[in-house]
C-alpha cells in the first residue's frame, strides 16, 4: 500500500476547496487547479475514447501540462501512469471489478464486518444509531462538521459522540454540499467545529492509518433495510465490486434491487461505506451521488492502492 495521500496544492478559491469541475480547458489555467481538479478533468477526456486509443500529448495540452507532468501527477495522485489509469475507467476494467462478486460478498461476510482479515480495506468498527433517531429525523441528535481536504476534493465531514456519521463531498459550494447533508436529519442540531472533525478525516483518507488496531469508528443512522444494505457494502474490498442485485440477493431481499439502489444512493458515509463500489449488472457505472466522476476516480485511485 502506498503510505500517504497528497491531494495537491491549496485552490485560489480557498483553504481546501475544490471549484466546479470546468471542462473548458481553456477557463483554468493548470496552475490554479488541484490534483484533484486536474484528474477529474483528464477522467472526462479518457472516458471518451477507448483507453489504448488515449492520445496523452493532447490530452496533456489540453489540460495545459506537459505530458511528463501529467505522468508525474497521476503517479503521485493514483500510483498510476494515466495510460493504466484510463484502463480503471473502461467497461472491461469493471466487468473484472465484478468477477465473482457473490463470492466477495460471502467471504468478506464469513471474515467479519470488523476482521482484521478485510485486506486492503478501511478498518471498520460500526454501529447502528438506534432507529427512533432515524424516525425523528435525528431530534436531539448533536452533530459537528468541519470541511476539509480529501483525494476527492473538499470533503464535508460529520461527526456524533458515537463517531463518524456522515462524509460528502463539494465542488466549490460548500452551502449546498452542507444543505444536502442536513437535509436528511433536519431536526439534529448542528455546529461547525473542523477540529474535531480533522482526525476522522485524516484516519478515511490516509491509508497509512488503516490499522487493525485502530479502527475508524462510524455510526449508522438509517432505517433498518438502509443499514442492512450499508453493511452489506462494507465487506465489498476495494478492487472488487458488487452489483444491486447482489446485494439485494445477499440480504434476502431478492426483488428489492430498487429499494437496494435508492438506499445505495442515501448512504452518508461515502468512501468509507465504499457504495461507489456498486454498478450495474452490465457494469455499468450507474449513478453516484457526488458525482460519476467522482465515482471513477476514487475507484481509479483504489486500482493504484491495490496494485501497489
Amino acid at each position: 500500500m502506498k503510505s500517504t495521500v497528497k491531494t495537491g496544492s491549496p485552490s485560489p478559491r480557498g483553504p481546501g476547496m475544490v471549484g466546479v469541475m470546468d471542462m473548458n480547458m481553456t477557463t483554468c489555467p493548470a496552475s490554479d487547479r488541484t490534483d484533484y481538479e486536474l484528474v477529474t478533468a483528464a477522467i472526462a477526456i479518457l472516458s471518451r475514447s477507448p483507453a489504448r486509443s488515449a492520445d496523452l500529448d493532447g490530452l496533456a495540452a489540453g489540460l495545459g501540462v506537459s505530458n511528463r507532468h501529467l505522468t508525474a501527477l497521476f503517479k503521485r495522485w493514483a500510483g498510476l501512469t494515466p495510460t493504466a489509469f484510463a484502463h480503471c475507467v473502461t467497461l472491461d476494467h469493471a466487468r473484472r471489478l465484478l468477477a465473482d462478486s457473490a463470492t466477495v460478498l460471502d467471504t468478506a461476510n464469513e471474515l467479519g464486518l470488523s476482521s482484521a482479515g478485510r485486506l486492503y480495506d478501511l478498518f471498520v468498527t460500526h454501529e447502528a444509531m438506534p432507529p427512533g433517531i432515524y424516525k425523528a429525523k435525528g431530534e436531539g441528535l448533536s452533530i459537528r462538521f468541519g470541511f476539509h481536504p480529501s483525494p476527492f476534493g473538499s470533503a464535508l465531514v460529520m461527526i456524533t459522540d458515537y463517531g463518524l456519521a456522515a462524509i460528502g463531498f463539494s465542488d466549490g459550494d460548500e452551502k449546498s454540499a452542507l444543505k444536502d447533508m442536513k437535509s436528511r436529519w433536519p431536526r439534529a442540531s448542528y455546529t461547525e467545529e473542523p477540529a474535531m472533525t480533522a482526525p476522522y478525516a485524516a484516519r478515511a483518507f490516509d491509508p497509512a492509518r488503516w490499522q487493525p488496531d485502530q479502527p475508524l469508528r462510524i455510526t449508522l443512522i438509517g432505517s433498518d433495510f438502509q443499514i442492512s444494505v450499508w453493511e452489506t457494502l462494507l465487506s465489498v474490498p476495494p478492487g472488487r465490486a458488487v452489483t444491486y442485485s447482489g446485494v439485494a440477493a445477499k440480504i434476502g431481499r431478492p426483488k428489492a434491487v430498487r429499494a437496494v439502489g435508492a438506499a445505495v444512493g442515501r448512504n452518508p458515509i461515502s468512501f468509507v461505506v465504499p457504495c461507489h463500489r456498486v454498478l450495474g449488472k452490465n457494469a455499468a457505472l450507474t449513478g453516484y451521488h457526488w458525482g460519476l466522476m467522482r465515482k471513477q476516480a476514487i475507484l481509479g485511485w483504489e486500482a493504484g492502492l491495490v496494485r501497489s
